[in-house]
């Protein structure tokens, strides 16, 4: 269980943080941005909820993403060294992925097909979701790049940071009437 007592500690002030291992990594330290982009994504889904007062079932399962998001979190500041610890590091597992993909399966299955690609926007919700979606690509562009960096990052990470950014995508298009309010782009409109 997290126990915070003291929110600043000063340990930081030096420009390194601690990760959950114990090692100090500088604060610009790809696996720290990859964390950090997570939290980033996750903040902006807190902020899409506030417009979910119509969509209880897409709010819930947002309430499950920002967990598992905060799970990520914690894989990604536990890097696998080969090392046995002293407790059994929280990480992401196939069963988050599937579940994300049994949503989107889920959402996907009352929209309307695509015609065009979607511009970020139409209800509230849904620029929000649409924000939240390249929030999550960054988080996942920076991950890949840790993975990419040889350090250690799992498959199911990787796999379930893709899969929310198209969860994301459906959701947006889903609290815009289904995919009906969604704007679409027209190529070469302003030629």
């Amino acid at each position: 269980m997290v126990k915070l007592n003291k929110i600043y500690t000063r340990t930081g002030d030096d420009g390194t943080t601690g990760l959950v291992a114990g090692p100090r990594r500088k604060k610009h330290d790809l696996r720290v941005e990859s964390y950090g982009e997570v939290d980033e994504a996750n903040s902006c889904i807190g902020l899409v909820r506030q417009h979910l007062a119509d969509h209880p079932t897409l709010d819930q399962m947002l309430v499950r993403i920002q967990n598992d998001l905060f799970d990520l979190g914690a894989d990604l500041a536990t890097p696998d060294t080969g090392k046995k610890l002293d407790y059994e590091p929280l990480r992401i597992v196939q069963a988050q992925v599937d579940r994300l993909e049994v949503e989107i399966d889920t959402l996907n299955a009352d929209l309307e097909p695509l015609r065009s690609f979607v511009l970020p926007g139409g209800t509230e919700a849904a620029a929000a979701l649409h924000l939240a979606r390249t929030v999550a690509r960054r988080a996942e562009r920076r991950i890949v790049a840790l993975q990419y960096s040889e350090e250690a990052v799992s498959a199911a990470a990787v796999a379930y940071i893709n899969r929310l950014s198209d969860f994301l995508f459906v959701a947006a298009r889903w609290v815009n009437d289904k995919g009906r309010a969604d704007i679409l782009w027209v190529p070469g409109q302003n030629r």
